[in-house]
Order: C-alpha cells, then structure tokens, then sequence
C-alpha cells in the first residue's frame, strides 16, 4: 500500500477526532484537525497521480473518505450550531451520499462493477461542501470573515449537491442500462 493511501487512511483516522472535539467544544483545534484532513485529501490525489501510483483501492478509499468526513462535519456541526449550519442543508448532503451508496450497491448486486470516476461538478460539489464546513467552522470559533460568505455558500452548496446527485443519478441510470459495461 503506497504513501496515497495511508494518507487517506490517516484522514478517515482524524474524522473520530475531529467529531470528538468539536462535541467537546474545542473548536478551534478541531478546526486545525479539519484543514489537516483537507490536506491530506488534496496531498493523496496528487502523489497517486503524480507517481502514476492510482490504485482501486484508493478509488475506493479516497472518495470514501471524504463522504465519512464530510457526513460526520455536516452532522456534528448542525448538531452543535444549527443556526450556522441550517439541517435542511445537511439533509439535502447526507441524502444525495446515501442515494450514491445505494446506487452502487445496486449497481454491484446487478453484476457490474463501478470504477469511481469524479465528475467536474461532483468534484465542484465536494469542494462547495468542505467550504460550507469550513465556513461554519470558522464561525463557530468566532471567525468573523465566515459570516459574510456563509448565506451564499449555503445556496450554492445544495445547488451543487443536488444537480450532482442527478448527474449521478443519470450516469448510474445509463450504465445499467448499457448493461454494466
């Protein structure tokens, strides 16, 4: 297993701590325990790609790992301040990441086999969300250029979650369709 994977092993490790101490009211470390999981994420995608080190399971494992962290943020967060992070909004995330994992649950017991590709706007989507979750942690710990970006960053983030899971949900619909090829 190369030095990509472990680093997003190491992310999926942070998340416990993460939840831990932001239920704990420590913010603004859990804050620091983020933007660390943030840079691991953009640092196993660019040493897999640049080493040309792409493995499955780091196909699985990265895009795994950020639906663990991102789900467990927008759950703890909402939890913990839902004036910051409205619950609908968390709603419409944890939705469209469960609809995905029953689509490739069923695509799998269809006999295909999936190969996680990212599209564009799933990965505009992922970036939106950890921006939605940065913002309202940086609000959270009293951060005051967080709170003028956040009303927007809400509508853009749900925009985004929601036309990803259709698109999603079109590719899935084809690839059955095509007969798993």
């Amino acid at each position: 297993m190369g030095l990509a994977n472990w680093l997003t092993i190491v992310r999926i490790v942070l998340i416990p701590v993460f939840v831990i101490l932001l239920v704990d009211n420590q913010v603004r470390i859990a804050l620091a325990v983020f933007c660390l999981a943030g840079l691991t994420d953009a640092l196993d995608g660019y040493i897999a790609r640049s080493r040309g080190k792409t493995t499955r399971l780091g196909a699985f494992l990265d895009p795994m790992a950020d639906k663990l962290l991102l789900s467990a943020s927008f759950i703890t967060l909402t939890y913990k301040f839902p004036h910051l992070l409205p619950f609908w909004l968390t709603a419409v995330v944890i939705s469209r990441d469960l609809l995905l994992v029953l689509g490739a649950a069923l695509v799998h017991m269809s006999g295909g086999q999936i190969q996680p590709a990212p599209t564009l706007l799933g990965k505009a989507t992922t970036g939106f969300q950890m921006a939605m979750v940065l913002a309202a942690l940086l609000a959270s710990a009293r951060v005051e250029v967080a709170l003028w970006l956040r009303p927007g960053l809400v509508g853009a983030t749900a925009l985004l979650t929601v036309a990803s899971g259709v698109q999603y949900f079109f590719q899935g619909r084809q690839f059955l369709l095509e007969g798993g090829r």
